[in-house]
Parts: C-alpha cells; sequence; structure tokens
C-alpha cells in the first residue's frame, strides 16, 4: 500500500475521526485524500480572525454555513451536528492560519475544537468520519494529538 492510499485508509477510518493538529508536511496529500473519498472538504481561512465574531464569520463564509447560521455557539453546533445542508460521504474541515486566534482569543479557540470534537464524536456513532485539522505553526494545544 503506498502513502496515498494509507492516508485514504485513514480518513476512511471513522473510529480515528477527530480534531487533529495538521501534519508540518503541509495539507495537499491530505486534502486530496478527503476528495477521493468522496468527502466535503472545507478550507477555512483563519488568518483575519482575531476574536469569537471573527471566528465564527469565517467558518460561515468558508463552509458555505446555512442562511439559519446565528453566529454563536449552539448554531455551529447545529451545523456541525446536520450537515444535510452539505450531504457527503465524510467530511474534512482544514482551520488553517490558527495560530493568530489561538493567541488572541485562546479561550474562543478552544470552544470552538471542542464543539468540532462533538460533531466528530456524533458522526463517528453513525460510522460517518468527520475530520477537523488545525494548522498552527507553534506548538499549539497540548490535548491537541497529531495526525
Amino acid at each position: 500500500m503506498n502513502d496515498a492510499n494509507q492516508l485514504k485508509a485513514l480518513l476512511q477510518d471513522a473510529s480515528r475521526a477527530g480534531v487533529y493538529h495538521l501534519p508540518l508536511a503541509g495539507p495537499e496529500q491530505i486534502l486530496a485524500a478527503a476528495q477521493d473519498c468522496d468527502y466535503a472538504v472545507f478550507r477555512v481561512d483563519l488568518s483575519a480572525a482575531t476574536d469569537k465574531a471573527g471566528l465564527l464569520a469565517a467558518l460561515a463564509r468558508d463552509m458555505a454555513l446555512p442562511e439559519w447560521f446565528g453566529h454563536n455557539w449552539d448554531a455551529l453546533a447545529d451545523c456541525l451536528a446536520d450537515l444535510s445542508w452539505r450531504p457527503a460521504e465524510g467530511y474534512l474541515v482544514l482551520l488553517e492560519h490558527s495560530d493568530l486566534l489561538r493567541t488572541r482569543a485562546e479561550e474562543d479557540f478552544v470552544a470552538a475544537l471542542q464543539l468540532f470534537a462533538a460533531a466528530a464524536g456524533e458522526w463517528r456513532e453513525q460510522g460517518v468520519a468527520f475530520w477537523c485539522l488545525v494548522d498552527m505553526q507553534a506548538d499549539g494545544i497540548s490535548w491537541l494529538p497529531g495526525l
């Protein structure tokens, strides 16, 4: 099995899906493998997000969240738990350029990651892979495992 096939097999394993630190090698192979799995892939650019409002706005924009998204934690949890607005075989969310947000609004950043982890758990119970990969150059958060 080559690296691409191993990565595709990993992404298809819903039991391992969750929130992970993005490998330093970069996302291109991971994104290609997710697309090969017919997953919905969302690249969320957080480079300008410095607070909760900026984070939620970036998620709404880059994930094309439904119009009913209320720009609050409950609405985000609802959107992540019910992806009928974006049906797919599985899901991969890449939170790019997360360092500034983590530095300026760490509590909100952690709250968002907890929502993504909860969503991954709910989807896991249904046998659907839901991955959230976090792009951070800094050491990150100690509880955030590497992929």
